[in-house]
């Protein structure tokens, strides 16, 4: 079923802001000012021809929710005028986004080249699960052109990638390694659940898939799960939906609505994080007890020309390493007050993790170095609070690491 709401207007002719307000709006012939929620699983025919014709693709109406929703539509057409995509297909959590993304383009005896450095749960759906299936999975260091080109030379028919890198924020250079897929025969698919929207537009430089988890910053409040896929017509077409409609990793109405409300607020809430996190990140880079501080945003950061050119901001996530290993962390990770200890990230509350015993606690410990995570690495999602608050609780927790 089309996806795209007809408002009486042409949203492609409003600004970014606008869009994320209002694109998408489907109301009810109530005239409602908050979106409708479809809570329903199916839907009712007229008549049986009526039915016949629905589900062979004669008229558009809506069959099943595992298939499509009002709602869940409404949701797909604003992200999907957000960032720029002929077609969005939205799924019940962000690795449901990335496996869908995936799976649904590759086959037995086929090729997929991957970034080293990826989510935990990313690096086993390309590492594991896809091997399983006769899948050959080859990964390289994302920051190295020279790797892409050796690994890409043999074809392939998936290239997926994360830029800025969860959790050690390595950066890639979107516009050359793209180039090399589509000349190797692949598909470049982009978690750009870091950088969100909002920062950077994958497709602008060449990407032909992007996926994200928006649980993250596009519900922004730790409240629901969600994911969501975009491409060309035909990809949506030919291997997404399809592989949707028969697996079933559908979003739920409610959680559809959810994240369209979050929408409405995602740009306002990522600049400000931005802008704590910049600060932040510049003050750690200068503390006693920091080993070394990543953030997209600082000016000595390796790739900072690479940033300027593909990102707007640095984005809302920065990864420490402390000093004193593992022991360390945990006692400045227990010493936090506002911060909360969580593995979540892209919430208006900031939030702390050790990433080697949490999020990629499924890597060896020589699998964490490769990727940059050290016994002492720290990850922080910034969220929206007093920027002096989060500095003292951080400076405070930080200090107590002499005293353990």
């Amino acid at each position: 079923m089309d996806d795209r709401i007809d408002s009486g207007r042409d949203p492609h002719q409003w600004a970014e802001a606008t869009g994320l307000v209002r694109a998408g709006m489907n109301r009810s012939q109530f005239g409602e000012t908050a979106e409708p929620i479809y809570m329903t699983s199916g839907y009712v025919y007229g008549s049986a021809a009526e039915a016949e014709a629905a589900f062979k693709g004669d008229t558009d109406h809506h069959i099943y929710s595992r298939y499509s929703n009002p709602t869940v539509a409404t949701f797909q057409e604003r992200l999907r005028l957000l960032e720029g995509a002929e077609a969005c297909r939205a799924t019940s959590s962000g690795m449901a986004a990335v496996f869908a993304s995936l799976a649904s383009l590759v086959s037995a005896g086929d090729r997929i080249v991957s970034s080293r450095a990826l989510f935990g749960s990313c690096h086993v759906v390309v590492s594991e699960i896809l091997p399983r299936f006769g899948v050959e999975s080859v990964q390289v260091d994302g920051a190295d052109l020279d790797q892409w080109e050796q690994a890409l030379a043999s074809g392939a028919k998936a290239v997926f990638l994360e830029t800025p890198s969860n959790p050690g924020l390595q950066i890639i250079d979107l516009a050359p390694v793209c180039e090399m897929a589509h000349a190797a025969g692949a598909l470049v698919v982009v978690d750009n659940v870091f950088a969100t929207p909002i920062l950077q537009k994958p497709m602008s430089l060449g990407a032909d898939v992007v996926v994200y988890s928006a649980t993250k910053h596009i519900d922004g409040q730790g409240r629901t799960l969600g994911g969501a896929v975009l491409g060309s017509e035909m990809y949506v077409a030919e291997h997404l939906e399809p592989f949707l409609r028969h697996t079933g990793p559908c979003l739920s109405p409610f959680n559809a609505w959810t994240l369209t409300k979050g929408l409405e607020t995602l740009r306002i809430r990522v600049e400000a994080q931005t802008a704590n996190a910049h600060t932040l990140a510049t003050r750690l880079a200068s503390h006693e007890h920091t080993e070394s501080v990543s953030y997209p945003g600082l000016a000595d950061h390796p790739q900072a020309e690479i940033i300027a050119r593909q990102m707007a901001g640095g984005g809302t996530v920065i990864t420490l390493d402390v000093a004193g290993g593992k022991q360390a962390a945990f006692t400045a990770l227990d010493s936090l007050s506002v911060f909360d200890l969580s593995n979540n990230l892209g919430d208006t509350k900031s939030l702390a993790t050790h990433p080697g015993t949490t999020t990629h606690s499924r890597l060896s410990p020589e699998e964490q170095a490769q990727v940059g995570i050290g016994p002492g690495t720290i990850r922080l999602s910034i969220g929206l609070e007093d920027t002096e608050d989060l500095w003292n609780d951080l400076d405070q927790a930080l200090g107590g690491i002499r005293h353990a």
